[in-house]
């Protein structure tokens, strides 16, 4: 998988502005991604080194319209801090 695929977006929530502060950033990402695949493609991306990747991953949530039913899209979410001093610019301003 090339790097691009592997980090979908960034998560940009109340709790992830507050996580920045820890030098931690949110990102969605691909579902069949591993740590070590997530830590390389942020590295390539932005040029940063990463110190830690923690990950969680949502299921499908059933979810009603009128009579019809129907699943959300399961998703991946990854906390990557980043070594101390390194910082990602212009992306969560």
């Amino acid at each position: 998988m090339d790097a691009r695929d592997i980090i979908k977006r960034p998560v940009l929530t109340e709790k992830s502005y507050l996580l920045m502060q820890e030098n931690k950033y949110t990102f969605l990402v691909d579902t069949r991604a591993h740590k070590t695949q997530i830590k390389q493609a942020i590295e390539e991306i932005f040029g940063v080194k990463v110190e830690k990747v923690n990950v969680m991953n949502y299921k499908p949530k059933f979810r009603r319209v009128g009579r019809y039913g129907g699943y959300t899209n399961k998703r991946r979410k990854a906390i990557v801090k980043l070594a101390k001093g390194q910082i990602i610019e212009g992306l969560f301003a």
